[in-house]
């Protein structure tokens, strides 16, 4: 990959894959589970896929370093498995039940209606959740797993 090419699991179309568990938490009212599963599914092939990537390119970059390939496929795995898929999935799991919870604790609308709506929520939340959980993922890694591996002054991958 030469600079400037965009990364096909960060720059294009393909990171909304990442994505896809938390709408499949947001539908969690209004689909059957194995639905919301198979989002887990599709986030989880992206986040491999995308390890896998990094791997190749390390390995392109580095033929002689085998560890920096490991390295790139275990920190892009685990950045991307938390970031994209735990974090966000649990986060709008929870935001989703209690959002569901409380329209029928505080309203009278009907149960359809306050799925509907707990859904639109979810999808809401979103965008609003990306950033701080990404950067959180990188404090926590830069705080822990990144110390191994990673040469004093030397910047963390970029996400």
């Amino acid at each position: 990959m030469g600079q400037g090419e965009p990364d096909l699991y960060r720059d294009t179309w393909v990171r909304y894959l990442g994505y896809a568990n938390e709408v499949g938490e947001s539908f969690r009212p209004l689909v059957p589970v194995p639905v919301v599963w198979a989002s887990y599914g599709v986030a989880t092939a992206y986040v491999t896929a995308d390890a896998i990537d990094k791997g190749r390119k390390a390995a392109t970059a580095h033929a002689q370093d085998p560890t920096r390939v490991g390295v790139a496929v275990v920190d892009t795995f685990v950045w991307q498995s938390l970031a994209s898929v735990a974090i966000p999935g649990f986060t709008i799991n929870r935001l989703c039940a209690a959002s569901l919870a409380l329209l029928g604790s505080l309203t009278r609308w009907p149960l359809p209606v306050r799925r509907w709506t707990t859904t639109a929520l979810g999808l809401a939340a979103i965008p609003l959740i990306i950033t701080p959980i990404d950067r959180t993922v990188d404090f926590l890694m830069d705080s822990s797993l990144r110390k191994l591996y990673r040469t004093p002054g030397e910047p963390p991958p970029s996400h």
